[in-house]
């Protein structure tokens, strides 16, 4: 059997595992490392926060504990993973110049020393020091072999730091809109500043949009979104090239957040990398998610995570660079940051580690060996308790590492999907700013297209406007408000059937309505005009008829006129609610689940696709001839498999919360 690559140089799936050497004594160094070994971890990841022990003042550096700890790692055939230490500057770099800090958007107030992520990506002198010291880091170890790659930075973005109020960023924006505007006459025109007479005089008198009285011009808005998200990806490009100039055989990944929480075009952002790592933690994120508006599910789900969330998520981390991607932290018990924070259910960690697999990812690594005991994450769970006995997860990793054992010898490509789901931070930046309505928002509205294809069994790729569609069946556009020419040009290229959802092509590109109204750039396919739009409270359902069924219209409703298409769908007093032309649909309202399952499953038979519907809490996915069964509810299910399946785990009886695994003989 050909041996299979994966992503990282590694010849087989693995796992690993977060290490802070720094937190613990050396004489538990090499205990440690043994334990790792032996319980068949591979990986381990050092150093993204240690710039105070690698640098403890400007240009006296104490590499020898480093040293040490990668040697002692080694020594146990370990990987090791290094990561550049720019997410916490510290205090004497902080002392020296504190104009590196961010602002923050809602008071003007500086973001202070003391926690994470305190830098201002718009600051010029942080931006040398960060590259200062991933060089030095890089001329030491980038040419150890005993490091496999780099990790740039760490979690960019998170808590709510892509945006800042700073000097730095008031003149850098000052500048950037300059460069893409001329003149100052084109920005107020392209902004539309007269009104509220809003004009500029001049480019050094455009100010930041924050602290209005009421809310700012959404065209000053959307630029400085733009502008901060070039930012941020200057900085990582950088912090990319400052590695590849001083290293050899050696990758370069992040570990990403959930895309929307970056507010940044996360497809620029991973082009730099050899590939895509993220931070799972299905319990906390399902609380952000379910937690405050639908307190039914959030108690359902406590202790497994919703059942499309965190795959959501994994899919976009497949889609960023079209190829396989590493978990380098996943939850492994209760963590200490979200509104609540739950034990997961028994065999969730194995069965999140194995749904991570299934999605694409080569390696799962866990965070974190031990648990703190001290400072900000003392309540965040490890594999190993704070005073080195297992934690509850220990056990089910030695499952998840006896069943890669039985993998080994099985061909796993990546997920192969006929049907894509088009994403692009434009999107997510237009519902943010004209709000419109309560609880609409881009990644809600593309998540709950998402989950019902997942309900339909079927694999889904979440690509960008660019990327090229000719691959699919069924292509779904669920939230686009600036529709570019690039996805005009992929959509013409493609022979796949498209769906729009409402408010697609409703924008330019400097948010303003299309001379020829929305859908805008759409009507060259679809025969229609948007009149107007609605917002409905969320607790309001309105009846919408599609092939003589009822189903609901609710948040977003849209008021057409259509020319020559066909009215698929019609709700409120039989105004048009799907309308066709060809193989271009537009959708112009949003609705309940059962008529998105209804609407797509149409469109996956007329294009020969297989569909089988999942019960609520069970999902599958396949890699080759494996196939990897989830179930996230509490009740066990019986699978209806075709064929003469080999169980590799498990069996046709799906137990609660647990899994199973088969080849496709």
């Amino acid at each position: 059997m050909t041996e299979q690559a994966y992503v990282g140089g590694l010849s087989a799936l693995a796992l690993g595992v977060c290490y802070y050497p720094e937190h613990w004594p050396e004489q538990d160094w090499a205990q440690d490392a043994a334990q790792m070994r032996a319980l068949g971890l591979r990986c381990v990841r050092i150093g993204e926060f240690a710039w105070s022990r690698i640098e403890p003042k400007r240009n006296h550096f104490d590499f020898d504990w480093l040293d040490r700890a990668i040697a002692t790692l080694a020594a146990e055939n370990l990987r090791v993973v290094l990561c550049t230490p720019t997410a916490t500057p510290p205090k004497w770099l902080v002392d020296e110049y504190p104009d590196i800090l961010p602002w923050d958007v809602s008071t003007g107030q500086v973001r202070g020393y003391g926690s994470r992520r305190h830098y201002d990506f718009s600051s010029d002198k942080y931006r040398e020091e960060a590259l200062r010291i991933s060089t030095v880091l890089a001329e030491r170890y980038g040419h150890d072999e005993r490091i496999v790659g780099w990790q740039i930075d760490n979690e960019l973005c998170c808590h709510d730091t892509a945006h800042s109020r700073s000097p730095a960023a008031h003149q850098a924006f000052q500048r950037w809109c300059q460069q893409r505007y001329e003149t100052i006459d084109q920005l107020n025109i392209a902004w539309g500043n007269v009104f509220w007479s809003m004009e500029y005089p001049s480019f050094s008198a455009i100010e930041l949009p924050f602290g209005t009285v009421t809310e700012p011009n959404p065209a000053h808005q959307i630029a400085y979104r733009r502008f901060a998200s070039d930012q941020i990806l200057r900085f990582q490009q950088d912090c990319c090239s400052t590695i590849r100039c001083h290293s050899t055989n050696q990758w370069i990944t992040h570990n990403f957040i959930p895309m929307k929480d970056t507010q940044t075009d996360c497809f620029a952002l991973a082009a730099p990398l050899d590939f895509v790592s993220y931070d799972s933690y299905p319990l906390g994120r399902t609380e952000f998610l379910l937690g405050r508006n639908e307190p039914e599910l959030a108690r359902r789900y406590m202790r497994t995570g919703h059942p499309d969330y965190t795959a959501f998520y994994l899919d976009q981390c497949r889609g960023l660079k079209g190829r396989g991607f590493w978990i380098m932290e996943q939850q492994p018990g209760p963590v200490n940051w979200a509104p609540s924070n739950p034990r997961p259910a028994p065999g969730m960690v194995a069965l999140w580690t194995l749904e991570a697999i299934a999605h694409g990812a080569d390696v799962v690594s866990f965070f974190r060996w031990r648990q703190a005991a001290f400072a900000q994450e003392q309540m965040h769970a490890g594999l190993l308790r704070s005073d080195r006995s297992h934690s509850d997860a220990w056990q089910e990793v030695e499952t998840v590492i006896q069943l890669l054992t039985q993998l080994a010898n099985e061909p796993l490509p990546q997920p192969t999907a006929r049907v894509a789901l088009v994403t692009d931070v434009s999107a997510q930046w237009v519902y943010d700013i004209e709000r419109q309505g309560q609880d609409v928002d881009a990644p809600g509205v593309t998540f709950q297209f998402y989950r019902a294809l997942r309900r339909l069994n079927m694999a889904v790729d979440i690509v960008s406007e660019s990327s090229d569609l000719s691959p699919y069946a069924l292509v779904v556009v669920a939230a686009m408000p600036i529709v570019s020419i690039k996805l005009l040009e992929a959509c013409e290229r493609s022979e796949a059937t498209f769906l729009f959802g409402p408010r697609s092509g409703a924008k330019t590109e400097e948010f303003q309505i299309p001379s020829n109204r929305a859908p805008g750039v759409l009507q060259s396919w679809l025969e229609l005009q948007v009149n107007s739009v609605e917002t409905l409270r969320p607790d309001v359902q309105e009846p919408f008829y599609y092939a003589d069924e009822l189903f609901h219209s609710r948040l977003w409703c849209e008021d057409v006129t259509v020319g020559s298409a066909s009215i698929e769908a019609v709700y409120q007093g039989h105004r048009p609610a799907l309308v066709r032309k060809g193989r271009f649909l537009y959708l112009a309202t949003l609705t309940d689940d059962a008529f998105l399952r209804r609407l797509l499953g149409d469109l996956l038979t007329e294009q020969g696709l297989q569909i089988h519907c999942q019960p609520e809490d069970v999902r599958m996915m396949s890699r080759g001839a494996v196939t990897f069964a989830f179930n996230y509810g509490s009740t066990a299910h019986t699978l209806a498999i075709d064929g003469h399946p080999r169980f590799l785990a498990g069996s046709q009886a799906l137990p609660a919360q647990g899994f199973s695994l088969w080849r496709n003989d």
